[in-house]
């Protein structure tokens, strides 16, 4: 009998206890894959966090261009430098929202400081941020027109991380001091400029800026405008005269020698072409902050005649500033600065001033920041600026340094302490070589904090980098709406009217002003023609001191003036 070869039909529980073994394979084999694919996954993070750490910090130029990371709109300064090389990559820039924390472009003669001043310049106007710009030798004009597209200047613009680079144009507006140059003519009052800053401009020693502002508040108190500077002469002659001494007299007997060199400083400041500047219409220093379809206007004041006192131009941008801070309201911190200024050759304006204006300067450039306004201090050395204004300066573009002398040397070491240590160049070597178009750069993070130094590459301008010529400045001003605005020279009734019409016994107008006498100092003897007055002889004397203290306190509630003694104007 042949057996059946079919094998019986399992049981419930065989089938089931089968079922239990495959499921148990499969969730090995599942447990498994499970296993690798953490394996998997925790390698390629590994890789990544690697791979991430190389992008942050490649080299020393990544970490030096790491701490120039920005979230907010910046501005591109260049490149990183380091061991001779530049990297394109590693970008060195400045937050936009720090511009109003001031800054300092320094270095010699030749090395790029203008460039640098004009690439900046460049994109504050594309950011929407107008510029005020001093435009010592005429090359900042090529602001208005596009840049000279070669092969050398397309390779800087790769080797400085601006791929992007093309010929570009700016809305710029050319101002010029007085009626002789070729921009738009811009005027003071001499009563709005103030005598702090006049005697700056005319060189005079603190006891003559002092007499210079008795005789200011004399004027304001007796209502009498100082519009232009033969008002001021004027006024000092009729002080000097008979007909003047009862006046002289109440405001502390001004000699004949103090006022015959106050009334030399202005004949010589009238010869050098500042009686063009002082007069009307005054330029109204909000024209200053126009935009142009999204565009901040850079507005470029041209030295013109002044060539030969630039000390006028220096403390007429000084004026404004103060004028600025006078008149915008409180700002807080914003997105962008409200305006930009630059001061080139910044060391006429601290050159031989007095205490008074220094400390004037310093409450300016310390509160203006509130309002919305920053200032960059452009000049040779660090040291031309005084140590109060300098350490409230958050940007350093540092161009190279020349160290051929013991002072040189020292100027050396003393810009090297001002910047954060750094383990990744010898600063004083840095300084002495670097090339043209370099700069050693630190400024603030968006946070507040120093950023590491760079030495860094700076990108170029996109804009001429030359001068377009007299006959086009000349055309673009004239083409300008403020032209019809400050083109004419206003000439009305001031002290120089009033004065001489009572001297030559023409019936004078009634004085706008009925106010009573100042206070007589103390008896002093007669004015001299020679030799030091009373008011010098005991200018120590704690009586005198608080008496001008006193006077330059009555001035200032006769006509509001604010820093620096600038009168506060009517606004039309």
């Amino acid at each position: 009998m042949t057996a059946d070869p079919t094998p019986p039909a399992s049981s419930p529980a065989e089938k089931a206890a089968a079922a239990r073994a495959a499921a148990e394979e499969a969730a090995r084999v599942a447990a498994a894959a499970l296993e690798a694919a953490e394996q998997a996954q925790r390698a390629a993070e590994a890789a990544q966090r690697e791979a991430d750490a190389a992008d942050v910090a490649p080299g020393p130029a990544g970490q030096i261009a790491a701490g120039y990371s920005v979230d907010g709109v910046a501005l591109d300064l260049g490149a990183v430098v380091h061991d001779g090389v530049v990297d394109s990559s590693a970008r060195i820039r400045i937050p936009l929202a720090t511009m109003n924390r001031h800054g300092l472009i320094a270095g010699a003669t030749g090395t790029g400081k203008t460039k640098t001043v004009q690439g900046i310049a460049e994109q504050l106007s594309a950011a929407g941020v107008p510029v005020v710009m001093a435009d010592m030798k005429g090359d900042l004009s090529g602001l208005s027109a596009p840049g000279e597209d070669t092969d050398r200047v397309r390779t800087r613009a790769a080797d400085t991380g601006d791929s992007e680079w093309v010929p570009s144009t700016y809305p710029v507006q050319f101002l010029s001091l007085g009626t002789e140059g070729m921009g738009v003519p811009v005027r003071a009052t001499v009563t709005a400029f103030g005598p702090i800053l006049l005697g700056k401009v005319l060189g005079l020693n603190p006891t003559q800026e002092s007499t210079l502002g008795l005789i200011f508040h004399w004027a304001d108190r007796r209502g009498l405008p100082l519009l232009d500077l033969k008002d001021l002469r004027q006024v000092v002659t009729h002080l000097t005269s008979d007909e003047g001494k009862a006046d002289l007299k109440g405001i502390g007997g001004v000699s004949r020698a103090t006022a015959g060199v106050i009334l030399r400083a202005l004949v010589n400041l009238e010869a050098d072409g500042g009686d063009t500047f002082f007069g009307e219409p005054e330029f109204e220093t909000e024209d200053l902050l126009r935009v142009d379809g999204g565009r901040g206007v850079i507005s470029l004041f041209e030295l013109g005649t002044h060539a030969a006192r630039p000390v006028l131009f220096s403390t007429f941008l000084m004026w404004v500033l103060a004028d600025l801070f006078q008149t915008l309201p409180e700002e807080g911190d914003l997105d962008k600065p409200k305006l930009v200024f630059v001061f080139d050759e910044a060391h006429l304006l601290f050159a031989d001033a007095s205490k008074v204006f220094l400390q004037q300067i310093e409450q300016t450039v310390k509160l203006i920041r509130s309002k919305g306004v920053g200032v960059f201090f452009c000049t040779q050395l660090p040291a031309d600026v005084p140590d109060a204004v300098l350490s409230q300066l958050g940007a350093r573009v540092q161009h190279a340094l020349r160290a051929f002398t013991p002072d040189d040397q020292k100027a050396l070491a003393k810009t090297v302490r001002t910047y954060p240590e750094t383990d990744f160049y010898d600063l004083e070597e840095a300084l002495t070589t670097l090339g043209i178009g370099e700069a050693v750069v630190t400024v603030l993070s968006e946070k507040g904090a120093p950023t590491p130094v760079a030495w860094t590459r700076i990108r170029p301008p996109r804009s001429l980098m030359d001068t377009i010529g007299e006959p086009a400045i000349r055309a673009a001003a004239q083409g300008s709406a403020l032209h019809g605005k400050y083109g004419r020279t206003v000439d009305r009734e001031s002290a120089y009217e009033l004065l001489t019409a009572k001297v030559s016994g023409a019936p004078a107008p009634d004085p706008r002003v009925d106010l009573p006498p100042l206070p007589d100092l103390p008896a002093a003897p007669p004015p001299r023609d020679e030799g030091p007055s009373v008011v010098e002889q005991v200018l120590g004397n704690a009586a005198v001191k608080s008496f001008l203290r006193s006077a330059a306190s009555a001035a200032g509630r006769e006509i509001s003036r604010s820093i620096f003694g600038t009168g506060r104007r009517r606004r039309r």
